[in-house]
C-alpha cells in the first residue's frame, strides 16, 4: 500500500501558533543567498543576532515542522513557518471561566478588559490564547467576538470539523443573543422598543457611526428594573455590527455607563480597571447544528447594581 506523507504544522507554542510567510521573487540584483538574509531584510526591525538565536533554538522551520539551519539556501514559493519573540505583557488581573466543554464546543464566561483574541499589546493575555494553554486544545478557535470591555459568554469551536455548522449559526443569524447593560433610565413602553440605523465606520477608526442610508442594523431593547436615575436593559442584537448595542445606547441618549468611546471618546488608561464597561453578553442560546438538541448557555457575572430592589435583573 502507498503511503502519503501529511504535512504537520509546528505546535501551538505558549499559546501562540508559528507565524507563516512564502518566499516571493527575488530582488533584482540584490538576491537573498539565505533564508536567514531574507529574514533579516524583510523584517528590519529584529535584529540579525535575534535571527540566529531563533535558528539555534529551532523557531525557524519549514512548512512541515522542521527546523531549518541558518545557512538554508533561499527557496522562492517555500512556505516557512517562524516563532515570534514575544515581549512582556502587562497581566491583566481576572480569570475567565468556562462554562461548558465537550468534542465541538468550549463556552467561556469572559471578563471586563480581556481581549478575545491576540491584538495589540496582548497576546499572552487574550483570552483565546490562555484557554490554549489551560487546555491544550491547539485547534480552538472564537466563533465570534466580543469588545475587550464587553464581559460575558463567548463560544470556541474545538474541532475543525465540526466549525463551519456552528460559524452558520452566526451567518444565518440563528443564534438567540441576550446583554444585560447599565445606562441612564429613559421610559420604554412595556413592550420596549426597537432600533434600526445604518452603522459604518467613523472617526477615529475604531469607533462607529449612525450614517444616513438603509438599514443594517436592529437592537431590540426592553428595561428591566430603575433606580429613576439609572436603569438597567435588556439588549437584543438581531445583526451584529460592530460596537451595534454601544452606538445604538448612545443614539438613544441612553449611552451604557462607562463607556469610553461613546458618545465621546474619553482617554483611559489601559491599565485602569477601576470603571468597566457596564454590559454583559449574559446569554447565548440556540439549537445545536450537531445534537439538536437546544442550548442555553448563561453567564455568572453580574453588572454595577442598581439602588432598588429592581435591579434583581441586573
Amino acid at each position: 500500500m502507498k503511503t502519503v506523507d501529511v504535512c504537520r504544522q509546528p505546535p501551538i507554542r505558549d499559546g501562540v501558533a508559528a507565524s507563516a510567510v512564502q518566499l516571493p521573487p527575488q530582488p533584482a540584483g540584490q538576491p537573498w543567498p539565505t533564508l536567514l538574509a531574507f529574514l533579516c531584510a524583510r523584517f528590519g526591525h529584529i535584529a540579525p543576532d535575534q535571527w540566529q538565536q531563533r535558528f539555534a533554538d529551532g523557531l525557524v522551520m519549514d512548512d512541515g515542522g522542521a527546523a531549518l539551519p541558518m545557512t538554508h539556501p533561499y527557496r522562492v514559493g517555500q512556505r516557512i513557518r517562524y516563532y515570534r519573540a514575544l515581549p512582556p505583557e502587562p497581566p491583566i488581573p481576572f480569570e475567565a471561566h468556562i462554562l461548558h466543554q465537550d468534542a465541538h464546543l468550549l463556552v467561556a464566561d469572559k471578563p471586563h478588559f480581556l481581549p478575545v483574541t491576540p491584538t495589540g499589546r496582548y497576546v499572552q493575555q487574550s483570552l483565546l490564547v490562555r484557554l490554549r494553554r489551560q487546555t491544550g486544545l491547539a485547534d480552538l478557535a472564537p466563533l465570534h467576538r466580543l469588545d475587550r470591555d464587553t464581559a460575558g459568554v463567548v463560544l470556541f469551536s474545538v474541532a475543525p470539523a465540526t466549525r463551519a455548522a456552528y460559524q452558520a449559526l452566526f451567518a444565518q443569524r440563528r443564534i438567540d443573543k441576550v446583554y444585560r447593560a447599565i445606562a441612564p433610565y429613559r421610559c420604554l413602553p412595556d413592550a420596549g422598543l426597537v432600533h434600526c440605523s445604518r452603522i459604518a465606520r467613523g472617526e477615529p477608526f475604531f469607533r462607529m457611526a449612525e450614517v444616513s442610508g438603509p438599514p443594517n442594523s436592529e437592537t431590540r431593547i426592553r428595561c428591566l428594573g430603575t433606580d429613576a436615575a439609572r436603569a438597567c436593559y435588556e439588549l437584543r442584537p438581531i445583526s451584529g455590527r460592530k460596537h451595534q448595542l454601544r452606538v445604538h445606547m448612545a443614539a438613544l441618549g441612553m449611552p451604557i455607563e462607562n463607556d469610553p468611546l461613546y458618545p465621546q471618546l474619553r482617554a483611559v488608561a489601559a491599565d485602569d480597571y477601576r470603571h468597566p464597561l457596564q454590559l454583559l453578553a449574559a446569554e447565548l442560546a440556540f439549537d445545536d447544528p450537531i445534537s439538536g438538541r437546544r442550548r442555553v448557555f448563561a453567564s455568572m457575572r453580574q453588572l454595577n447594581a442598581l439602588k432598588t430592589p429592581d435591579a434583581s435583573g441586573a
